[in-house]
C-alpha cells in the first residue's frame, strides 16, 4: 500500500471544477447537452436498444472475479436473451469517478462498481444520471442515489487473510496485527481512493470504541498499524508467493484468494476479526454515456433482481437485499460463505448517507500519515 500523501481533497476539487467548466452554464451548447441527457435518462429502458448497445460494453472496476460480476452478467444475458460483449478496465472508486468526468465529451464506460461511500461523491461531481430503477424502491436512504444513478448491490466485511506457511500467528482481532511477526507483512488498498481500504479504516474505529461519527479511535489504531504495512497493497500472486503474506480484504475477496491458493497447496485462512463492519458496494452508471443509456438503466435494475443477488451470494458476498431481510437464499447459494458464527461481532452503520468518504480520506491523509 502506498502511503505517500495524495492530497485527494485537491483532486476532488479539480474533478468538480472539470464537471462544470467545459461550457458556460447558460450557453446553447450546455443547454443542448443537458436537454439530451435528460431525454436519455427519462423513462424505462428499451430492451431492444440495450441489446444493440451491449455489443460493445465497456466497464470500469467490475472485473468478472469481483463479487462474481462475470456470473451476474451471464445471468443478465440469459434473462434478456442477448449477448454481452464486455471489456473491463480495473480502477478504484475515485479513479472511476474522475475518469467519467474527464471523458464526459467522449464517454467510454457504461457502468462501474464503487464502494458505496463514493456514491455521494459521484453525485456531487455530477457523473451519475437522475435515474432510479423500480427495483430500488424499497432500498432505504443512503443505499441509493438521492437523485438516482447508483444503487447498493452487496456487502463485504473487512477481514484478514493470512498465508500460514509464512505467518505462524493466526490473528483473532485487529490488535493482534500489531505483533512483531506482522511488521512489513501487511497489504491493503489505499483508504483514500478505494472502498475496501476506507471501510477497513471505519471497522478499526468501531473495534476501538468509535463509529462513523468518531474516527479518533480508528486513527489512533491506524497510526500504530502503519509500520506493519509493506510497500505493496498485495494481490493474489504476491500472497501465494509469501511476498505479502497478510492481506486486509473484503471477506468475499479473501475467500476467493484463499480457495485459489489452497488448490495450489498454500495454507491460507480467512479471519473475521472480533469486530468488523458490513460495508456495501454499489453499481454506478455513467450520466454522460447517453448512447448506451438503455443498457445502463437495464443493468442498474437487474443487479437488484433475485438472479443477480443470488450470483453475488454464490461468490461469497452477502447481497444487499439479504442483509436487509428482503431475500431468502437457498443453501446452494451460500456454500462459499464462512460460518454465521464468524460474523457475530460484525456491525452495521446506522446511516450510510451520513458517512463522508472525503472525511475518511482527509483523516487518513492528515491524521494517520501526517500524524
Amino acid at each position: 500500500m502506498s502511503i505517500a500523501p495524495l492530497h485527494r481533497r485537491d483532486m476532488l476539487k479539480l474533478a468538480g471544477a472539470l464537471g462544470l467548466g467545459l461550457a458556460w452554464p447558460g450557453s446553447p451548447a450546455s443547454l443542448r447537452r443537458v436537454a439530451a441527457q435528460h431525454d436519455a435518462w427519462a423513462g424505462e429502458p428499451d430492451v431492444e436498444k440495450a441489446a444493440a448497445q451491449a455489443a460493445d460494453f465497456q466497464t470500469y472496476g467490475m472485473p468478472d472475479d469481483w463479487a462474481n460480476y462475470g456470473g451476474v452478467l451471464k445471468a443478465f444475458s440469459e434473462k434478456y436473451g442477448f449477448p454481452v460483449n464486455r471489456t473491463d478496465t480495473d480502477m478504484t472508486s475515485m479513479e472511476e469517478i474522475t475518469k467519467y468526468d474527464a471523458e464526459k465529451g467522449n464517454p467510454v464506460a457504461v457502468s462501474s462498481d464503487i464502494g458505496l461511500i463514493y456514491g455521494p461523491i459521484a453525485e456531487r461531481v455530477g457523473v451519475v444520471p437522475p435515474y432510479t430503477p423500480a427495483s430500488a424502491a424499497d432500498l432505504p436512504a443512503g443505499l441509493k442515489g438521492a437523485e438516482g444513478g447508483w444503487v447498493a448491490t452487496f456487502t463485504g466485511v473487512p477481514s484478514i487473510l493470512i498465508n500460514k506457511d509464512v505467518i505462524s500467528t493466526v490473528p483473532e482481532t485487529w490488535d493482534d496485527l500489531l505483533g512483531e511477526e506482522f511488521v512489513g507483512k501487511i497489504g491493503m488498498r489505499d483508504p483514500r481512493t478505494a472502498g475496501e481500504g476506507a471501510t477497513a479504516f471505519l471497522a478499526w474505529a468501531y473495534a476501538h470504541g468509535g463509529n462513523e461519527h468518531d474516527l479518533a479511535p480508528g486513527i489512533e489504531f491506524a497510526q500504530k498499524l502503519l509500520p506493519q504495512f509493506g510497500p505493496k497493497e498485495g494481490n493474489a500472486q504476491e500472497f501465494e508467493k509469501g511476498e505479502v503474506p497478510v492481506l486486509i480484504k473484503y471477506d468475499f475477496n479473501a475467500i476467493a484468494i484463499a480457495d485459489a491458493v489452497t488448490e495450489k497447496g498454500v495454507n491460507a485462512e480467512v479471519i473475521i476479526p472480533d469486530v468488523s463492519l458490513y460495508a456495501p458496494s454499489a453499481l454506478m452508471i455513467n450520466r454522460y454515456n447517453t448512447e448506451k443509456a438503455d443498457l445502463a438503466k437495464l443493468l442498474l435494475d437487474f443487479v437488484l433482481s433475485d438472479e443477480a443477488q443470488t450470483a453475488f451470494a454464490e461468490f461469497g458476498a452477502r447481497p444487499i437485499r439479504y442483509v436487509l431481510g428482503d431475500l431468502e437464499l437457498p443453501e446452494a447459494a451460500r456454500t462459499k460463505w464462512l460460518p454465521d458464527a464468524a460474523y457475530a461481532g460484525v456491525v452495521q452503520a446506522e446511516d450510510w448517507s451520513k458517512i463522508d468518504a472525503d472525511i475518511i480520506a482527509e483523516a487518513w491523509d492528515v491524521e494517520v500519515l501526517g500524524g
